[in-house]
């Protein structure tokens, strides 16, 4: 088996705001396997590196993924656990070689084009005016769970803004998701979650920074809307650093980014383990091209998932690979009628 990597620079649609940046291109790397016998038949995976949030962002990466590429048929995939991004596109090309080629991972009712994928509406940060127009936009394309991205402007006015989704839309019409990415402080965290508790909030994800268990267990234990984890999963990659998370945290919910997460196979280790502490779980793509996205919405759609999922960023690029992916309403599906274009890979 050979493999190599392609850098690929994708540009989004309109600017992507974030509590640490404003993001307007994303570099992503395909890794691409086959076999000398057989060349026309080879298997693509994403190495979607996330920079300043990857656990393995530092200027080795990319040595590190040709390191990897060069001695395809001797890495012991065990050993890349640092390597996240690299794992996952390492563990979704080589299974896109086993499985044929075609970019179906694995066979579901999602897969044969039977069923979709529910998919939470994304509301990125932003000015009062435009957070409001992109929830409308969401809400007329027919989502009925919506995650707004907060801390970007001022307390005040996103609490205006829920409180008028609210009054359009009661809890049993509409689900509200909440992501602060960090922006509380411990001391304030709590305060803040009682005033955005009267909105019937179901989650609200890293309400303060990774890093800190205890003030993170004290705000799991005493806040009043469901605290899911995020970005305190990146980087924990050993079975018995995750047992200590969850056991000194108690999450009610944990949001795995596979890219992020430790790849596939930890992923399913940090579901096993959250399932075992009755700790609930969804997932979320991480800004990766459809390579990405479809592999980890093929990976989900195995699972049978009940809740809405976090796989609507597709739509976000100018460039992004045509795929047989595509949103209808609050569903992510994969049609049989339309092919990919791998050729810029």
């Amino acid at each position: 088996m050979r493999a190599e990597y392609k850098k690929y620079s994708l540009i989004f649609k309109e600017a992507a705001i974030t509590s640490r940046n404003t993001l307007l291109t994303k570099d992503t790397y395909f890794i691409k396997v086959w076999d000398d016998e057989n060349p026309t038949l080879f298997g693509v995976g994403e190495a979607s590196l996330f920079r300043g949030l990857s656990a393995e962002d530092c200027p080795e990466y990319e040595d590190k993924l040709a390191e990897v590429c060069a001695n395809i048929n001797t890495i012991d995939l065990s050993q890349l656990k640092s390597w996240s991004s690299i794992l996952f596109g390492l563990e979704t090309a080589i299974q896109d070689l086993n499985c044929g080629g075609k970019s179906l991972l694995y066979d579901t009712p999602f897969t044969r084009g039977e069923e979709g994928i529910r998919i939470n509406g994304l509301i990125w940060m932003g000015n009062k005016e435009q957070m409001a127009e992109r929830i409308s936009q969401k809400l007329s394309q027919g989502f009925k769970c919506l995650k707004l991205k907060i801390g970007g402007i001022d307390f005040a006015s996103e609490i205006e803004l829920i409180k008028s989704i609210r009054n359009r839309f009661p809890k049993d019409m509409l689900e509200l998701r909440l992501d602060a990415n960090g922006a509380f402080t411990p001391t304030e965290a709590l305060s803040k979650l009682e005033i955005l508790s009267k909105f019937d909030i179901h989650s609200i994800e890293q309400p303060i920074k990774q890093g800190n268990y205890q003030a993170m267990s004290d705000v799991c234990k005493n806040s009043p809307i469901p605290i899911a984890l995020d970005e305190e999963l990146i980087g924990v990659v050993e079975s018995e650093a995750k047992i200590e998370l969850l056991d000194t945290i108690k999450p009610q919910y944990i949001i795995l980014k596979p890219s992020l997460a430790g790849g596939f196979a930890s992923s399913d280790e940090w579901i096993i383990l959250a399932r075992e502490r009755e700790i609930g779980w969804w997932a979320t793509s991480a800004l990766e091209s459809n390579v990405g996205l479809n592999a980890i919405a093929q990976w989900v759609s195995a699972k049978n998932p009940t809740m809405p999922q976090g796989l609507g960023t597709g739509q976000l690029y100018t460039n992004n690979i045509t795929s047989p992916l595509y949103i209808e309403g609050d569903k992510l599906y994969h049609s049989q009628n339309h092919n990919w274009d791998l050729t810029v890979i």
